[in-house]
């Protein structure tokens, strides 16, 4: 592995220039790769690995919308596409891609065919660090990995298929066959990786949880509702609000902050933009600290975890998600949002 210094702290990564499809092909090409779930992370990651010329298998209850979505990306019943039972007896690799609570619900069976030396892989810590809560204990004689793309399956998928890719973590909880670190930085690479970091199961999620309720998606949708409902309450019309809030922030400032950086963008914006910014941010960092401590604090006492489990594994869950999507989708600042995308030149 490369040590790369990142602000100034040397870390350990796996590049491609290093490891090389070529390479990490080699090192699967006796192994069956079983998908188990194809909803979020499911489809990018089997499709890629398909793609990347790894032998792939999709195990799927019949009939869901899942199945029917499976057959519609390509697979094939009972030659690439199989019962969750059938793919966990065929699969050496069993990638775990289910919800955190549909991984609770089904490791009863897919713990059956855990047999020795086969690898159980996650691409989210969430069942192994709160065993405790999923019951989510792997035997001791197979290999326990994860590989986490940072984004969402869909984007994966997209980049891939652009030419392009996403930087992923990898962790190795259990290495019983002495070859572990070889095999997931190997699924790393297939699954459309640009570099792969090193962390553990732990940090993956407490990082993950703190991050997707923080600044990637809660914290976000917080501030932008903030700020919409300031400027509406002052008499700004809707479409002007939102484009101040949300359409400059998507269309031009965040792609400049991607290409080269927070001071790229300052650098690419008026003296009044940049003196604004740079005075403002230290009283949001500020007044945000003592929110985030309390956010971690919950994810790492496993309150966040419970939570999670206890309401996502309610019966009616998917319907009560359904009304709070609803809300927002319907709601005046996203209505808006959605008139002023159709008038995107």
């Amino acid at each position: 592995m490369a040590k790369l210094n990142f602000g100034g702290i040397e870390e350990n990564v796996v590049t491609r220039e290093e490891f090389p499809l070529e390479k990490a092909r080699e090192i699967m090409k006796n192994e069956t790769i079983a998908i188990i779930g194809y909803g979020v992370q499911g489809p990018g990651q089997a499709l890629n690995l398909k793609d990347n010329g790894f032998n792939v298998i999709v195990g799927q209850r019949k009939p869901s919308k899942s199945w029917d979505k499976a057959v519609q990306d390509g697979w094939v019943e009972d030659e690439t596409l199989f019962s969750i039972e059938e793919a966990c007896e065929k699969g050496t690799v069993i990638q775990f891609l289910l919800s955190d609570a549909g991984q609770i619900d089904l490791w009863p069976t897919v713990s059956k065919y855990l047999t020795e030396g086969k690898t159980l892989y996650f691409s989210h810590g969430f069942g192994i660090t709160f065993n405790d809560k999923t019951g989510i204990v792997p035997p001791a004689n197979v290999d326990v990995v994860l590989a986490a793309p940072k984004g969402s399956g869909t984007t994966l998928r997209r980049k891939f298929l652009a030419g392009e890719g996403l930087n992923s973590s990898f962790a190795i909880y259990q290495d019983y066959s002495g070859s572990a670190r070889d095999k997931i930085v190997a699924l790393g690479i297939g699954i459309g990786s640009g570099y792969l970091f090193e962390t553990d199961f732990k940090k993956e999620v407490y990082s993950d949880l703190t991050g997707e309720r923080g600044t990637l998606m809660g914290a976000l949708a917080g501030i932008l509702e903030a700020q919409y409902n300031l400027l509406r309450k002052k008499g700004h019309s809707p479409s002007e609000a939102f484009n101040e809030t949300v359409e400059e922030l998507t269309e031009s400032l965040i792609l400049l902050v991607g290409e080269n950086g927070m001071d790229w963008m300052f650098a690419n914006c008026s003296t009044t933009a940049q003196r604004g910014a740079l005075d403002w941010r230290h009283k949001f960092r500020e007044a945000t600290e003592p929110v985030f401590e309390e956010l971690y604090e919950s994810v790492a006492s496993g309150a966040e975890a419970k939570r999670s489990i206890e309401l996502n594994s309610q019966p009616d869950y998917r319907e009560k998600l359904e009304e709070e999507l609803r809300e927002i989708r319907e709601s005046e600042m996203w209505a808006t949002g959605a008139q002023v995308r159709k008038l995107r030149p």
